[in-house]
């Protein structure tokens, strides 16, 4: 129930200083989107899989003009590591951001160790 004053409803802003020079929601999970899996059509089937969503609203996603409702959200955020790492930095929360880079670092320790594995052999 709205009050009888004051009939303006304020959009959330991100406390990152909101529109104002940095990107909403929707551009937000699009750069991460876009970054991560290209695009191409390709990308559009994979985010469809991960999160059984329609073309339609994936397509809107990677433009960034509409961003995922809650449930696909975390789909994106439990098979993209760019989607969960650009909103935890969107949210300031820079700390949490520590637990996907170290995720990260551990595959390409293992690679670099495979390499020297092979030059040595």
């Amino acid at each position: 129930m709205l009050l009888k004053k004051g009939k303006k409803l304020h959009r959330a802003r991100f406390a990152n200083g909101g529109n104002g020079g940095n990107a909403g929601f929707g551009h937000i999970v699009a750069k991460a989107l876009n970054a991560e899996l290209g695009t191409t059509h390709q990308g559009v089937k994979t985010v469809m899989r991960w999160t059984g969503a329609s073309e339609r609203a994936v397509k809107h996603w990677f433009a960034g003009t509409h961003g995922p409702n809650g449930e696909y959200l975390i789909a994106l955020m439990q098979h993209s590591d760019l989607v969960l790492t650009e909103l935890l930095l969107a949210a300031d929360r820079r700390s949490l951001c520590v637990g996907t880079q170290l995720s990260e670092l551990r595959v390409k320790l293992l690679e670099l160790a495979e390499l020297m594995d092979d030059a040595t052999v």
